[in-house]
């Protein structure tokens, strides 16, 4: 065969699996919503979250906005007052609604909204199938995704507000898989390459690939549990003040916390309302603050984002991150709620807290434009976290995905896993 025809086949294959990817991507976030009333998919129960019309509405808004209203042609904006309600933070973009008001938007209801998805993705069709925007189309793609995990966590946090517990889906996981003694992955330490190394896509703050200098140390092969963050409580870990960073001490005391989010009791709020609390389980919901007093309590303490990749390479993290995939099908009726399970895979449960700074990597600079503005002028003020969590699509559990959070947040499926030096 010509080198010609086999690259005429190769952008092919790269076409229909992206468009393949952008449709079932479109698919599961509708899907996710699809058990939401017009009233749950319109409340914001906090800034940090969004509701879920808004995350339904901004995912379209960013196909209209950098792929139709840039290269389609005949394409003419769906409503001209749209983009000021549903521009998350791109000030290249204009004026926009304030984050804290999107759970005022009860117009347009979820019906208008999903209407306006079914005609952007008709629009996109053509575009789809044009090498010349992959790129682009690629990053759409995830970003979509992202917003799928954003959807379930605020929805969750959403529910939780409501006294009643109201459930999103009725049927529960199976229970966790036991825990195991912790035992430990260690790492003669030396150079080590961190960060995007060229295979598939990703995001821009996760290069450039370069060098770093680690120290021997060992890393957990579990997360910490339920179990042992009880343990942690009953021994008075919220109050022990030797074990707080003071930033944490203050902000434990400023707000009354006790526990993790969700708890209460022996009971956890979950996407099933509240259910008894696995104590075998990964303990999630909870704030670098705590994770970083929990690592002092256990005599170990927190990994570096660079440790935790470095042990992290060469592991299969698609095959074992896949029983916690909230993609698992688009028929929610047939998928169970996102919970973790546990076991020794480094990656699926829960978003794992390392305590490195989120910072541009040597050589990093911005993507030209207003998708620049999508990573980088977030590093500030937030630590990484690695390993995806049981509501992440699965393509974003790899070893250079840099996940970022202020060290209060804690809605996320968050949790840790220990380090120790050797």
């Amino acid at each position: 065969m010509p080198q010609s025809e086999r690259q005429e086949d190769t952008q092919s294959e790269s076409s229909e699996s992206l468009t393949e990817q952008y449709r079932q991507t479109r698919a599961l976030t509708e899907a996710l919503a699809s058990p939401l009333s017009d009233a749950d998919a319109t409340i914001q129960s906090m800034e940090d979250a969004s509701p879920a019309k808004w995350h339904l509405a901004h995912t379209t808004w960013f196909w209209e906005t950098f792929l139709l209203r840039e290269h389609a042609a005949d394409y003419r904006l769906y409503n001209e007052d749209w983009p000021f309600l549903f521009n998350s933070y791109y000030e290249a973009e204009g004026a926009r609604i304030g984050r804290f008001a999107r759970g005022m938007l009860s117009r347009p209801a979820l019906d208008d909204v999903l209407e306006w998805r079914g005609v952007v993705d008709a629009a996109m069709a053509p575009l789809l199938d044009d090498p010349a925007f992959s790129d682009l189309i690629a990053l759409g793609i995830s970003h979509e995704q992202q917003h799928s995990e954003l959807l379930l966590t605020d929805i969750k946090h959403a529910l939780f507000q409501n006294p009643t517990g109201p459930a999103m889906w009725r049927s529960g996981r199976p229970k966790s898989q036991a825990a195991q003694t912790m035992s430990w992955h260690k790492h003669p330490g030396g150079v080590a390459r961190v960060g995007y190394d060229g295979t598939g896509f990703a995001f821009d703050n996760e290069g450039p690939n370069h060098r770093v200098l680690i120290e021997p140390f060992a890393l957990a092969d579990r997360l910490v549990t339920n179990r042992e963050w009880s343990e942690f409580i009953a021994d008075g870990g919220y109050s022990a003040t030797s074990l707080w960073l003071a930033d944490g001490l203050g902000w434990v005391r400023e707000h009354g916390i006790e526990a993790p989010l969700y708890w209460r009791g022996g009971e956890q709020f979950t996407h099933a309302g509240w259910r008894a609390r696995d104590p075998d389980a990964p303990v999630t919901h909870i704030s670098y603050y705590e994770a970083d007093a929990f690592a002092t309590w256990a005599d170990a303490r927190l990994p570096t984002e660079f440790e935790w990749e470095a042990i992290a390479r060469g592991q299969d993290e698609a095959g074992s991150a896949q029983a916690h995939d909230a993609s698992s099908g688009n028929q929610l009726d047939k998928a169970a709620p996102p919970l973790p399970r546990g076991g020794c895979d480094l990656f699926g449960d829960c978003w794992q807290f390392t305590r490195s700074a989120y910072l541009p990597y040597p050589r990093f600079r911005k993507a030209a434009g207003a998708v620049g503005e999508y990573n980088g002028k977030f590093m500030s003020g937030q630590f990484v976290l690695k390993g995806a969590s049981c509501a992440t699509v699965r393509g974003h559990s790899r070893p250079s995905y840099r996940n970022f959070f202020y060290p209060h947040q804690r809605w996320q499926f968050t949790g840790l896993r220990l380090a120790k030096d050797l």
